[in-house]
């Protein structure tokens, strides 16, 4: 659904106070997020001194409060807690009481749809579970970064046009998932984003090991090339010495490693066989370079540990 889509005005959420379960680096963008689009964040819950930080900083005269009375304060309440934590958070919110008939619950977990709100919705609350597909700093940028960000939204389907109406308002635009796909779905976004992570923090380290004083400038230009050409063409952006079957380059890569970042070998073994395998069912690497390459990455553990390059 495009964000040129724009919801029905029956449709559009009333103005609503917004309260905040958890103040980490999702909740208060969010909230200062809908208070843009017209809404009035009342309360936030936060323990840590970096939370109240966070809070202060995006959403400035809004309250700490206990969670319990962030839900008495607002009409629309964000559960902004880790995955792990939402499913005790909602179970312990709503044998409490402190959940009330007809309040808008939303939380933003990739992992769970709806259907973990279900202690909330037998109380009368409203379950809406709407993920942003973005990482998060904490701070004002994130507010900016929404616009254009796509949101995993699971919501019954009474509730259908008003989470996607609230992910508009947010600048976002809403992908319908389905319950049984949430965790798939949380999967691929941590497979691309999380991993990617790791994968340029383990580059850069190599290239200072390797002499370059300025490795995020050296990968800059490379990496968003990379990463234009994969979301345009897919697996065909495959380029590299393992796309091209080249063995012996691969062998010295391990070698290299295993001397200088014996810690990166697992890595780039795991996804050298990956590349590999998509390489050659895609007609890229050649079935006669496919053997040696793969051999190669099968006797790693025979490479040898202070040698040269093979």
């Amino acid at each position: 659904m495009s964000t040129s889509q724009q919801p029905d005005p029956k449709d559009r959420p009333a103005r609503l106070t917004v309260g905040v379960v958890g103040a980490g680096r999702v909740g208060p963008a969010l909230a200062a997020s809908l208070q843009l689009a017209g809404h009035r964040p009342v309360a936030v819950s936060g323990v840590s001194d970096a939370s109240r930080r966070r809070a202060a900083l995006l959403l400035p005269d809004v309250p700490v409060v206990a969670p319990a009375e962030v839900l008495q304060r607002a009409e629309l309440v964000l559960l902004t807690v880790p995955d792990d934590a939402l499913p005790g958070l909602v179970e312990g919110l709503a044998t409490t009481g402190a959940v009330r008939p007809g309040q808008l619950l939303v939380h933003t977990s990739g992992r769970y749809g709806a259907n973990v709100l279900e202690p909330a919705l037998r109380a009368g609350a409203l379950p809406l579970a709407l993920h942003p597909a973005m990482t998060f700093t904490g701070t004002l940028v994130d507010v900016q970064r929404l616009a254009g960000c796509s949101f995993g939204v699971t919501a019954p389907d009474e509730l259908r046009l008003a989470a996607e109406a609230l992910v508009i308002e947010m600048g976002g635009e809403p992908e319908w998932i389905a319950e049984e796909n949430r965790p798939l779905y949380h999967a691929a976004l941590a497979l691309g984003a999380n991993h990617l992570v790791t994968l340029v923090a383990q580059s850069m380290e190599l290239l200072r090991t390797a002499g370059v004083d300025a490795p995020d400038r050296m990968l800059g230009p490379l990496l968003g090339a990379a990463l234009d050409n994969a979301l345009r063409s897919g697996d065909a952006a495959l380029t590299g010495p393992v796309a091209r079957g080249d063995a012996g380059t691969v062998a010295a890569h391990v070698t290299q490693l295993r001397r200088h970042a014996p810690q990166a070998v697992a890595g780039y073994l795991a996804m050298a066989r990956a590349t590999a395998d998509r390489a050659l069912a895609h007609g890229l690497l050649k079935p006669e370079l496919a053997e040696d390459l793969l051999g190669v990455l099968a006797a790693d553990t025979n490479l040898p540990e202070n040698g040269g390059d093979r």
